[in-house]
């Protein structure tokens, strides 16, 4: 640096007028020599009273100094240091100008400004980064152990961090590219132990010749800085990545995850064994022993043999202070080995598996959420240095917190997510049934983003007299509100199939109740009462399917060569409309035929509309009924290929039934006039029957029956009167008459001579009913195979 850059000369007579100008001069104020020289000084003071350096009154020729304003060209003021000297021999005045700070005594000052404040660490080193000048007080700066100047620089730092910070250095010498800003996180040698974040910036530095001289090495600070912008992205994460999921072992694991390595080496979080199950924790404070089930672990490296893993009940934690502070909702930071030793010191079996073999400092933090502790997280550091702080503990107690709501939210899901599963179970019937109409299976698939429950349901219903009804359905909406109104539906139709109505009267009496619902909802829930329903009854006997639809999607038949069909069912309006009647369509089915029902969800696909959906449906039930599949298992994969692997957005229900045909000898009729000599001629006939079946043992009861029913039809109905027994799996025994009377069972006083005919039957049979047709009515009796002795005819 040129200690006389930026001086100026200037030669004055004894009176104070420029004699000569210098071309400094002229740069300073940006005036030439020709407009300046024979003039005053005094003329370019910013200010005329402003005083200037003259000759000492002494005469001494002593050098006298001061300062003062000149006016630039520009106008603006230029603040000037003056010097004036007599020249020997001379009446002349020799000045010297010069700016208020010079480029000299600006660098001095920022040097020296430089190194002696406490925000930045410089270091003015040599070639062999050695410290010539420093900024680094180990008084001031806690990471500085010792004194700098006059040391290498890589002695402030651990060997391992000191051999790849003198690289960077030595870089920087040798290509002359400074480095800015480098963050790097470093030790300071000895102990005790702890990281520091660094800022590190370097330049070269050169002598006059251009050749490198030296590198200048600031070094910054910034551990608080990192930390907090560490935590900040730790809060960030811990915010996007916990509680996305309502399973609760995932969100453990979510936990866990986003505390290695950002927090410590190693984690695993607790809970206690009934909240896997959605149910509250137990209330521990104090004494007692503490039962955790480890359901989420994390490592940097693989998890250590002896810790308990993820999915195993750790041993019980046993009463402890440190125990206590956690059950009470504090969060614990071990920042010593030998303290979490001494907590298990009188348990020695709990070392293995609680403390890790290399872990020096821990911090455990409760999962509390309202109220309850549903377990704990704890981390632990093995390779990371330094102990756990408050900072730390705040920190992990901020995230447990979130975490703790995380899982008791998917604890209270799975409770909720249990009971309703129970509700569907028992709402929902078995999937497979096999009667002697037909074998059924059925699938139910709930819609994404529920409780996997809704209301689609179907039903399989045994009738008397050997027939079966085939229910399918869908109501309105998801979710509880909708399983409960598919249940009341469900209970309604069982009723009212048990009354033997026709399907048309069924829906209809379905489709009343829905509006009486609707006026007895509360306000707002009304128009979710409403749903469609198909309702089919088959009979084995003469294999006749009668179907009544209230707006729902039409059902399909395989035939047993292959060929499927959409069957043309008369839709009414949907059940809760009201105010249209029902239609039944009645077809002919032959034995070994698969019949189809399903909801919309199955063949609704994006913006797929229902008839291509049918199609679609209609090729694969082509495809798979005939493969040789079980009903079961062409379910399943009737169910995969139309919806796919992705739960579907709406509910889905599937029945699929391949028809049975009872065998014409296993099917007995007669026809009686209304003549009481028939009702000899009807038992005779039965008994007949039974004996060529084999079903000798239950001749007198049946015998009874049918002479009952006769006589009750001659006397009451009139004729014809039709007898059919029915003999598959149970013997069924029918009677009818062209009459409408509702038969009566009452009990006879002893004293009267009649009354006791259906009491009769009632004894000596199962069950029995009476259902009506479109004239007349059929009392029906079912009797067990079983005799009276137990055994069982073959049949």
């Amino acid at each position: 640096m040129d200690p006389f850059s930026g001086v100026v000369t200037v030669l004055l007579d004894s009176e104070g007028t420029v004699l000569r100008w210098s071309r400094a001069a002229a740069a300073l104020l940006d005036r030439p020599a020709a407009e300046v020289c024979g003039r005053p000084l005094r003329e370019l003071l910013a200010s005329q009273g402003d005083p200037y350096p003259a000759e000492p009154a002494d005469g001494s020729g002593a050098v006298i100094a001061g300062q003062a304003a000149l006016r630039h060209r520009s106008g603006r003021t230029v603040e000037v240091v003056l010097q004036a000297q007599r020249l020997d021999g001379s009446t002349d005045v020799l000045l010297l100008v010069a700016p208020l700070e010079s480029g000299h005594e600006r660098n001095a000052s920022l040097a020296g400004t430089l190194l002696h404040q406490d925000v930045l660490g410089i270091c003015v080193c040599d070639t062999a980064l050695t410290v010539a000048r420093s900024s680094l007080d180990p008084a001031r700066i806690p990471w500085v152990r010792a004194r700098v100047t006059g040391r290498p620089l890589t002695d402030l730092l651990a060997p391992e961090d000191a051999e790849n910070t003198a690289a960077i250095l030595h870089r920087v010498l040798r290509t002359g590219v400074p480095v800015a800003g480098l963050e790097r996180w470093v030790r300071a040698p000895g102990p005790p132990e702890r990281r520091w974040a660094l800022s590190l910036s370097a330049f070269r530095t050169e002598d006059a010749a251009g050749r490198p001289d030296g590198v200048v090495a600031v070094l910054t600070d910034i551990t608080e800085h990192l930390w907090a912008r560490r935590y900040l992205d730790l809060r960030h994460e811990a915010a996007v990545r916990i509680g996305d999921s309502l399973d609760i072992t995932r969100t453990a694991q979510d936990l866990v995850d986003v505390l290695v390595p950002a927090l410590g080496d190693l984690a695993w979080v607790s809970l206690a064994e009934p909240v896997l199950s959605g149910d509250d924790p137990p209330k521990l404070a104090g004494a007692g022993d503490w039962h955790m089930y480890r359901v989420a672990v994390a490592s940097t490296g693989p998890w250590p043999a002896g810790l308990p893993a993820a999915g195993t009940m750790g041993p019980p934690v046993p009463d402890a202070p440190l125990i206590n502070k956690v059950q009470n909702g504090e969060t614990v930071v071990v920042t010593e080995r030998a303290d979490a030793l001494a907590m298990v010191e009188d348990h020695p079996e709990l070392r293995s598996a609680y403390i890790p073999e290399g872990g020096h400092t821990a911090v455990a933090a409760p999962l509390f959420a309202r109220g309850l502790v549903l377990g704990a997280v704890v981390v632990w550091r093995i390779e990371q240095p330094g102990a756990f702080d408050q900072a730390d503990a705040g920190l992990l107690t901020e995230i447990a917190t979130r975490g703790a709501l995380s899982v008791d939210n998917a604890r209270r899901y799975t409770r909720e997510h249990r009971a309703a599963v129970a509700l569907q179970q028992r709402l929902l019937p078995r999937p497979t049934t096999d009667t002697p109409a037909a074998v059924t299976s059925g699938v139910y698939r709930p819609a994404s983003g529920g409780v996997s429950i809704g209301g689609d349901w179907f039903d399989v219903i045994p009738l008397p007299c050997l027939r079966v009804a085939l229910v399918i359905g869908d109501v309105v909406g998801h979710g509880l509100h909708a399983t409960a109104t598919m249940g009341r539906i469900r209970a309604a139709i069982r009723t009212l199939a048990e009354l033997e109505m026709e399907p048309d009267e069924v829906l209809a009496h379905v489709d009343d109740l829905l509006q009486q619902l609707a006026q007895e909802a509360p306000r707002g829930q009304a128009e979710t009462l409403g749903g469609s329903c198909l309702y089919a009854v088959y009979d084995p006997v003469g294999r006749r399917c009668s179907f009544a639809s209230a707006g729902h999607p039409p059902p399909l038949t395989v035939t047993p060569d292959g060929s499927v069909a959409t069957l043309a069912v008369s839709p009414g309006p949907p059940l809760g409309v009201g105010g249209m009647p029902f239609e039944v369509t009645e077809i002919e089915l032959s034995p070994g035929s698969v019949l189809a029902l399903y909801t919309d969800g199955l063949i609704r696909r994006g913006t797929e509309d229902l008839d291509t959906g049918t199609d679609r449906l209609a090729e694969a039930l082509g495809r798979l009924v005939p493969s040789g599949r079980t009903l079961d298992e062409a379910g399943h994969h009737l169910l995969t290929h139309m919806a796919g692997d992705a739960p579907p957005r709406d509910d889905i229900a599937l029945l699929l039934a391949r028809t049975r045909a009872i065998a014409p000898d296993r099917v007995a009729c007669w026809e009686f006039p209304a003549d009481p000599g028939a009702v000899a001629g009807a038992r005779e006939a039965v008994a007949r029957r039974l004996t060529a079946w084999g079903l000798d043992h239950l001749v007198f009861t049946t015998e009874l029956l049918v002479s009952e029913l006769v006589t009750n039809a001659v006397r009451y109905a009139g004729g014809p009167i039709g007898v059919q027994l029915l003999y598959q799996g149970v013997l069924v025994c029918e009677v009818s008459d062209p009459s409408n009377t509702q038969p009566r069972l009452r009990r006879a006083r002893s004293t009267d001579e009649g009354g006791r005919g259906l009491f009769l039957v009632a004894q000596f049979t199962t069950r029995w009913g009476c259902r009506y047709g479109q004239s007349g009515k059929t009392i029906w009796a079912e009797q067990s195979l079983a005799g009276a002795d137990g055994s069982t005819a073959r049949g």
